[in-house]
């Protein structure tokens, strides 16, 4: 007799149950997956999933399914490979990021092994959370509480998840990031149109610089700056870090979602959300100038480089899917499905 046959016999003795004929998903069976390949977590906010692609030839092999969760957004790896840390908003945020934010028992940020996608810990929250951010050794975590009076950022320890610091910046903060050396960290002010500058030790608030109307995120680059996408100005505001100061404006035309600096071009790569493309600049006569245009998929949102800087990653809200580019020529080489509305990403290699 089949092993499956006689797991039913078994169980009908005892409960009448044809178990071998259910379909368990991961939560259900919380059975260990084997990630230990280079891969991309893409956060699918409609499904509350994350689905997993194989960077070896860009399939997805694994869907991890967030139990509890409602509109998940972004994702974050820790320094060591070992966690990703899932904001849960319970707030549809593609149509832009300058929205209310009430209280909601929902609000969340889910810790997962990132090699057997089990959830690790859920850090219940008060306010709505846009990220969760680790610092440069990955023994906190830092996650901006959003309120339409006030914000602050709440810092956990990684040992043993206990509130750090609390750290009070501008009206209702989205992105928490930090520069790529993890001398200072970032956080963009929404509704005041400001981004604070923390130094991360002290924990203290160095510098507040006014940026565009609805700053999101301030994205980190390797020339020692971060790169402001402002929603509704429709601008990229610049930060020299070691000077914390605004150095300049870049004026898009469109709202943007997301920047990436591309450090092997010098290129910076701008979401369009608008009309589901990349908009690709290049530095030029001391300013950036406009270079090409990219068709990815409808609303458009985060861009990742994977290690080599050969492949960008576009994550398509509105398509469902993620757009593999090469990034010297610009042309596609693979759309890849995905769950429903595709937002945050983030590449383990």
């Amino acid at each position: 007799m089949k092993a499956c046959n006689l797991f039913i016999w078994g169980l009908a003795l005892v409960a009448g149950l044809g178990a071998c004929n259910k379909e368990m998903d991961h939560d259900e069976m919380e059975m260990p997956l084997n990630i230990n390949y280079p891969a991309a977590f893409v956060v699918n906010g409609q499904d509350n999933s994350l689905s997993v692609i194989k960077l070896a030839d860009n399939q997805v092999v694994e869907t991890i399914k967030l139990k509890d969760a409602v509109a998940p957004h972004h994702v974050s790896l820790s320094p060591d490979k070992t966690k990703l840390a899932v904001a849960v908003t319970s707030t549809d945020l593609s149509g832009g990021h300058g929205v209310g934010h009430g209280a909601n028992s929902s609000f969340k940020v889910v810790i997962l092994d990132a090699i057997t996608g089990l959830a690790l810990r859920t850090l219940d929250l008060p306010k709505m959370p846009h990220n969760a951010a680790f610092n440069a050794n990955g023994t906190e975590l830092w996650i901006g509480q959003s309120d339409d009076n006030s914000g602050t950022v709440v810092v956990y320890n990684t040992a043993d998840w206990a509130v750090k610091n609390t750290i009070a910046v501008g009206k209702s903060p989205s992105e928490v990031t930090f520069s790529v050396d993890g001398a200072a960290a970032f956080v963009a002010n929404t509704g005041a149109a400001t981004v604070s500058v923390i130094e991360p030790t002290t924990k203290s608030v160095t510098a507040t610089l006014p940026v565009g109307e609805d700053p999101v995120g301030a994205w980190p680059a390797t020339n020692g700056k971060m790169y402001v996408d402002n929603e509704t100005s429709q601008t990229v505001s610049v930060i020299d870090v070691s000077s914390a100061s605004i150095t300049e404006t870049l004026t898009l035309g469109f709202k943007p979602g997301y920047v990436a600096f591309q450090d092997k071009s010098g290129e910076l790569w701008v979401s369009n959300a608008t009309s589901g493309k990349v908009v690709i600049y290049q530095r030029s006569g001391g300013a950036w100038t406009k270079k090409a245009e990219v068709p990815t998929g409808s609303d458009a949102h985060a861009i990742a480089f994977n290690k080599d800087r050969s492949l960008a990653y576009v994550t398509n809200q509105g398509a469902h899917t993620v757009t593999v580019l090469d990034a010297a020529t610009y042309t596609k080489v693979k759309e890849v499905a995905v769950g429903r509305m595709p937002n945050g990403i983030v590449l383990k290699q």
